[in-house]
């Protein structure tokens, strides 16, 4: 059966809305209520078209060009111009999901009906999406402000039926598609130009859809943490909640309390809690200070959530046509809300991938992880175990920390001084996927490097939650054994990660632990 609707344009869109039309093709509808005030306030453009003072977008030229009157008979020009213009981007395709979210989201913001485009351009949009018409839009090009000018300008470019976009992966002439699908290309009038490539939902996309990700890498975190613990001998009782309350930060208690429901249960735990067994005085920061790195990583993702949630109820364009019937310019265009939380995410990606790098590396040093044998080889001195996974994994982290230099600090002027401040929210999106990628990888060889370390403790048992994850990083990847080629078992166990087939397995053994937060 397929998914019900999205609607456009009746109330914000939740992150869930945006993930679904994105990333698994929902379709959209235009709630009534939208068209009506999108008619509204096309009324309100189609009276300042006639007034011979210049208006913003209207009747003048843009940017630094704003001061240069434009005459009624050429104004349909101006617009049109606009787009093909500023579809300047160059470089890599950008991914389908990434365009497919910044069409939603222009989308919403047009049937505020704050933008004054007529219906006929967001019914426009909204039959593109269901369509499955994805524009070509480039990796480069975006300063992200004032807004995503050039990604979004590629969208409205195949919107008037030039340029190329995707139907089904293919490569085809927008006209084509439009064409295909019984759409009209649209002949923009006064304002609309300016109204299709004035917001920031490219890098509103990139965040909403990385959040989503996020979710499931942390929560995976704290599982390849506790299967990392345990294989290695370490203690839980770092973990406990009394210990945790001293220091009341949401994040470190969610995560430190999932530890805990984790590794309850464990026969390797049990093996070594008598004093006269264990005589090590504390584990190393990697295993101890888990919870509070991939608790600070979850504060940092719950900001970035609420900064996405006001994003998503926001009507971002310039001018804007107010309730009362003004059109006033204005500088909500600017993406430093975004892109400070993008850059903020790509930081707390390279710590948790950092910890996690470290905790993989004590796994295979026979110095360091408790009777193991060195790089969990099977015939020592033949065999060289996990070794280079580990090299894998610290080459991602070491480019994960090149990726979490902030792109929002790095402002470079444009238009003729007057754009003299810019966001750089594209580019802090753009690295930030990146560095969901890397973060996938490095977890990934963490699992597959514990699932192998557990399996090597045997005959003690791990706990119900971490065996399950071994059995079904087994399912993928053999056990202990003579080397093999490895890489095909990474992307396995990383595709689980990602699917978040990881966390799920863990879930199952755990009744309790959706009380204190679901996995």
């Amino acid at each position: 059966m397929p998914s019900p609707a999205v609607i456009v344009g009746g109330a914000p869109l939740r992150p869930s809305d945006v993930v679904d039309v994105a990333r698994h093709g929902a379709r959209v509808q235009l709630a009534p209520e939208a068209l009506s005030r999108v008619a509204t306030s096309r009324a309100i453009i189609d009276a300042l078209a006639d007034d011979p003072a210049p208006h913003y977008g209207i009747s003048t030229g843009f940017g630094a060009l704003a001061t240069t009157f434009i005459a009624p008979e050429r104004r349909h020009t101006l617009q049109a111009s606009l787009i093909r213009s500023h579809a300047a981007g160059t470089g890599a395709e950008v991914e389908a999901e990434v365009v497919r979210a910044l069409q939603l989201l222009r989308l919403q913001t047009l049937a505020t009906g704050r933008t004054g485009v007529r219906i006929d351009v967001v019914e426009t949009y909204a039959a593109m999406l269901n369509a499955g018409i994805t524009p070509v839009v480039y990796e480069y090009g975006s300063l992200g402000c004032s807004g995503d000018l050039a990604p979004l300008s590629h969208v409205a470019l195949a919107a008037l039926g030039e340029g190329h976009v995707r139907v089904g992966g293919q490569l085809v002439a927008a006209s084509e598609a439009l064409a295909s699908a019984g759409i009209a290309p649209l002949r923009l009038r006064e304002k609309e130009g300016l109204a299709l490539i004035n917001g920031t939902d490219g890098m509103l996309g990139m965040l909403l859809l990385a959040l989503h990700d996020l979710e499931i890498l942390l929560d995976t975190a704290d599982v390849a943490a506790a299967m990392s613990v345990e294989s290695q001998l370490g203690t839980d009782a770092v973990f406990a909640a009394d210990l945790q309350a001293l220091r009341p930060q949401m994040g470190q208690a969610v995560s430190a309390a999932r530890l805990r429901s984790l590794l309850a249960g464990s026969g390797i735990m049990a093996s070594h809690r008598d004093p006269s067994v264990c005589t090590r005085v504390q584990d190393a920061y990697s295993l101890r200070c888990s919870p509070q790195v991939h608790g600070a990583a979850r504060d940092t993702a719950d900001h970035a959530a609420l900064i996405a949630s006001r994003e998503l109820a926001s009507a971002v364009d310039n001018p804007v046509v107010t309730l009362d019937g003004r059109v006033e310019s204005n500088g909500n265009f600017h993406g430093a809300p975004v892109a400070y939380v993008l850059d903020f995410l790509a930081i707390a990606a390279a710590d948790v991938a950092s910890i996690s790098e470290r905790r993989t590396d004590r796994a295979l040093d026979p110095a360091r992880n408790h009777g193991l044998p060195p790089f969990l080889a099977h015939e020592v001195g033949v065999d060289s175990g996990m070794m280079i996974a580990q090299y894998a994994a610290a080459g991602i982290v070491s480019e994960l920390k090149r990726l979490a230099a902030p792109a929002s600090v790095d402002s470079i002027p444009s238009s003729a001084m007057q754009e003299d401040h810019v966001s750089m929210g594209w580019a802090a999106a753009r690295k930030l996927r990146r560095s969901i990628d890397g973060l996938t990888r490095v977890l990934g060889i963490e699992v597959l490097t514990a699932a192998r370390a557990l399996d090597l403790r045997a005959p003690l048992a791990p706990a119900p939650a971490t065996a399950a994850v071994r059995d079904l990083v087994r399912t993928v990847a053999d056990g202990p054994g003579p080397d093999r080629f490895l890489s095909p078992d990474i992307d396995a166990v990383a595709a689980l990660v990602a699917s978040g087939a990881i966390v799920r397995a863990a879930a199952e053994t755990l009744d309790d632990l959706t009380s204190v937060h679901p996995l």
